[in-house]
């Protein structure tokens, strides 16, 4: 199995991730050297917490330029998703600019609690590799107040209110809003898909 490098960037989903990761006989290496990142042959940058503080370690870290110029698969977990955007309303940071669009608070419509947080559906998945095996309907886990709201590189939405980017992609970046780690089999499909992706030549 290929080498899976966890960016250290102080998330709180990290361990959970690193045990999704271990059952599908993954054991992830965790770093936040940049010379780590550019020999692994797969890179996932997690995320819990806000937006501001995860950019101040990533640059901190000399990360913030050195995730954007990867070129094997690498993949955003919730916030770290909202990270590979040009900007976040959180504080309105500038985020690592790969994809352009900003990660912007869930409006509290009627009766829908912000966060958004448990279980919900997938709606109008790509046909994409990353997205095989998991169809409409698929229920995930979400835990987020910010969201990217559907676009060029959006990949699949979900429904809150108002549709949002639930997993976007370009090129060998991609992103989910919710947290595989924690989606019981449709997330480890996920996870699985994405150990899957070839690298940009």
């Amino acid at each position: 199995m290929s080498s899976v490098l966890i960016v250290d960037s102080g998330g709180a989903n990290i361990a959970s991730l690193r045990h999704a990761l271990a059952r599908l006989g993954v054991e992830a290496r965790l770093s936040a050297e940049p010379a780590d990142l550019r020999s692994a042959e797969r890179v996932i940058l997690p995320g819990v917490g806000a937006a501001g503080d995860a950019m101040r370690r990533l640059r901190e870290a000399g990360l913030d330029t050195v995730i954007p110029s990867l070129r094997q698969p690498v993949l955003g977990i919730c916030l770290g998703m909202q990270l590979l955007f040009e900007r976040s309303e959180e504080g309105n940071v500038a985020c690592l600019g790969i994809l352009p669009g900003s990660a912007r608070r869930i409006p509290g419509e009627g009766d829908l609690a912000v966060p958004h947080m448990g279980w919900n559906q997938l709606d109008s998945p790509a046909n994409h590799p990353l997205l095989e095996g998991v169809p409409a309907g698929s229920y995930l886990y979400f835990v987020h107040s910010y969201a990217v709201p559907p676009g060029e590189c959006t990949m699949a939405t979900c429904q809150y209110g108002r549709p949002f980017s639930a997993v976007v992609g370009r090129e060998n970046f991609f992103g989910m809003q919710f947290h595989p780690e924690r989606s019981a089999e449709a997330g480890a499909r996920l996870l699985g898909n994405f150990l899957g992706l070839q690298s940009c030549n």
